[in-house]
C-alpha cells in the first residue's frame, strides 16, 4: 500500500484525515481509490475526462508525478492544491 496524503480542502473532503493508506499501481489509480473510499472528494481532484486537475499537484517521494506515474508499496504521495491570490 501506498500513502496518500492530501493537504487544504482536499482533507475535509476525505474524511478530516491527511494520511491514506490505499492499494493502486499508478498515481490516478490510487486517486480513484480515494473517491471510492471518500466520495466527496470525487470531481475535485480527478476531472470528469479522468485527468488530474490542472490546479492539483502531485508528488510521489518528493518528485513531481502525475496519473501514469507508477507507485510502489511504501511510496508517499503528496497531493496538493495550488495555492492563487494576488
Amino acid at each position: 500500500m501506498a500513502v496518500v496524503c492530501v493537504r487544504g480542502p482536499l482533507r475535509r473532503l476525505a474524511g478530516g484525515r491527511a494520511e491514506h493508506e490505499l492499494d493502486g499501481a499508478t498515481v490516478l489509480e490510487l486517486l480513484r481509490a480515494l473517491e471510492l473510499c471518500h466520495p466527496a472528494v470525487e470531481g475535485w481532484i480527478v476531472d470528469e475526462r479522468g485527468q488530474i486537475r490542472r490546479h492539483i499537484n502531485v508528488f510521489v517521494n518528493g518528485e513531481r508525478g502525475g496519473g501514469a506515474t507508477a507507485v510502489r508499496s511504501g511510496d508517499r504521495v503528496e497531493v496538493l492544491p495550488a495555492i492563487t491570490g494576488g
